[in-house]
């Protein structure tokens, strides 16, 4: 571990950070689902992207599957806060499944608009990263054909539409907002006339998350994310402290993962977390610089957070 910096430490803290409203729903979904049908309770894929939450959960009762095969016929499943493919839920169905959606509402929206753009004829551009379960989801919301994942500038340049449609275009909800908007302008110099969605795509969360990060990277030593590697959104945080001014960034899931050699000489740590981290994993970051290094903490507040959404009919009794 490296030695206590000989000037103090000032940890300036992110606000928001952490559990987003979609996060907190998806959550709490699972936990309500064990309580009303008890365990187990198979939920499909990672409910979040954090292995502290699924780790919990699974405690708790949770069974996480990669696929309905291996979940028995009219068990309880949950569909995680990324949003699944149209065939997925048929399966659900035909298998009899008790089927409780934790889709965040704001991954619906771009579901809904999906499904829009194609009942009116329009050739999607889905703007997002291969492989990712939320652009998986989307893309199964339409038939085959009717959809092109653009993942950067390059991709925006060089697609074409097919022959007969229009084209439109929606967004993965946890992307970089800079590095999005730079694949929007390509898209509208190339189509003038391309449709987009009601109201931005990229969900509250993931915007003022960027923006905190933003407010706390500028002259800092370092900045650290406390999220998942397969989080999108805490990732996306990384790339946006290093473009905002942070000397260095670096991903954790936990205090453990610090590595106190790149820390050392800093003097202004910055601290934030994605939207499926928990604020007790912050806690214990904090605790072990303060520990380590006897550093104080700053709070830096951009926006106040309100928003909440309901479960879903089937857990409100």
């Amino acid at each position: 571990m490296a030695d206590i910096s000989p000037s103090p430490v000032r940890i300036r803290l992110a606000t928001p950070r952490g559990f987003c409203a979609g996060v907190d729903r998806a959550v709490r979904i699972v936990e309500v689902a064990l309580e009303k049908f008890g365990a187990p309770v198979y939920v499909r894929h990672e409910i979040v992207h954090n292995r502290h939450v699924v780790d919990r959960l699974a405690g708790m009762g949770a069974v996480f599957v990669q696929e309905l095969d291996e979940v028995p016929e009219g068990a309880p499943v949950v569909f995680s806060a990324h949003g699944v493919a149209k065939t997925v839920v048929s399966e659900a169905e035909r298998r009899k499944m008790i089927a409780v959606d934790a889709t965040c509402p704001l991954v619906t929206k771009v579901h809904i608009e999906a499904h829009r753009h194609e009942r009116e004829g329009a050739h999607i551009l889905l703007i997002g990263h291969r492989g990712h379960p939320e652009v998986e989801g989307t893309m199964g919301q339409v038939p085959e054909g009717t959809m092109t994942l653009i993942e950067t500038p390059e991709d925006a340049e060089d697609v074409s539409i097919p022959k007969g449609s229009f084209p439109a275009f929606a967004t993965q909800t946890t992307l970089s907002v800079d590095d999005t908007a730079e694949v929007i302008a390509v898209l509208k110099r190339r189509f003038p006339d391309i449709r987009g969605p009601r109201g931005e795509d990229i969900c509250y969360a993931t915007t003022n998350r960027q923006q905190a990060v933003k407010a706390i990277a500028d002259g800092a030593d370092m900045v650290l994310v406390v999220g998942a590697s397969n989080s999108s959104n805490s990732r996306r945080l990384v790339e946006v402290a290093l473009k905002a001014g942070a000397k260095d960034a670096m991903l954790i899931a936990s205090a453990a993962d610090i590595d106190h050699k790149r820390l050392a000489g800093a003097g202004i740590i910055g601290l934030s977390a994605g939207a499926s981290a928990p604020e007790v994993l912050v806690q214990d970051v904090i605790q072990t610089l303060k520990d380590t290094y006897g550093a104080s903490v700053e709070e830096v507040e951009t926006v106040s957070e309100d928003i909440s959404f309901n479960l879903p009919a089937a857990l409100r009794d």
